[in-house]
């Protein structure tokens, strides 16, 4: 029987690896269901990622599996294995592959921060001193909305170990953060204490609150639902009991919410 030449049997098994990792990359699963406006470019980067790390654990396995079966201790074989003392285009292979997936990587990563708004130049008004200029750290706008204001603002407080959420346009102080579907909120997070981190894992969003620092998180939701916001800065010993929710309300069911949570 004629061997299948291994070139063939290469081309092959690239074939095979390209498409599965492909099909797990749009298929993982892997991440809670998106409900904000940014969601979806985390998880196109996430899912990139997945793509890539499955045909690295394939070729790697693979090649692993292939070693075993090929170069296996034979009955009545006791001479030594073959001497290899290095490949040198196979070194510069491996170096070189990486090196292109980690700057690729480092450069798509940069893109969807810019495009979920972590690198712009911001416009909203932020309560300070005269003296004082805004830093603008954090996701501070979204190319669709650059140079607008946004509709709510609220004005978020990280302690050990809860949150306060403010609106100060109206009056209201709350435990929780109510949002509209559909609504542009900007979040100015300050810390009362030690450092903090606002996270909404259903958003894609997290964002440091700092003492002494205010810091911004713009986001427009888009499902209806209660969703967690998680501390996931070590801030002491009951941190992981600092939790809160944003509910997302239909709009008419928001405007109601404020009319009965405001202080006259």
């Amino acid at each position: 029987m004629k061997q299948i030449p291994i070139s063939i049997l290469t081309l092959i098994a690239g074939i095979l690896v390209t498409l599965i990792s492909l099909w797990v990359g749009q298929n993982n699963s892997l991440l809670p269901e998106q409900a904000s406006i940014q969601a979806p470019l985390v998880d196109n980067f996430f899912n990139v990622m997945v793509a890539i790390g499955t045909a690295l654990f394939l070729v790697v396995q693979g090649a692993i599996l292939v070693s075993i079966i090929q170069f296996r201790h034979r009955r009545g074989d006791s001479g030594d294995g073959q001497w290899i003392e290095g490949n040198f285009p196979l070194e510069i292979l491996w170096t070189v592959i990486p090196g292109i997936i980690v700057i690729g990587l480092g450069i798509y990563s940069v893109d969807v921060y810019t495009e979920m708004g972590g690198i712009a130049t911001t416009h909203h008004a932020v309560q300070a001193m005269p003296v004082q200029r805004d830093s603008s750290i954090g996701i501070n706008s979204l190319p669709t909305n650059a140079g607008e204001p946004a509709s709510l603002v609220v004005d978020v407080s990280g302690m050990q170990y809860a949150w306060l959420f403010n609106y100060r346009d109206r009056n209201i102080v709350a435990g929780e953060l109510h949002v509209a579907v559909g609504q542009d909120v900007l979040l100015n997070i300050s810390a009362n204490d030690v450092i903090h981190s606002f996270w909404v894992p259903q958003f894609r969003l997290k964002q440091d609150a700092i003492p002494g620092q205010t810091t911004h998180l713009r986001f427009v939701a888009t499902k209806t639902g209660t969703y967690p916001i998680i501390c996931t800065e070590l801030c002491g010993g009951y941190h992981g009991s600092m939790r809160s929710s944003v509910v997302v309300h239909a709009p008419e069911e928001f405007d109601r919410w404020l009319e009965e949570n405001q202080v006259a």
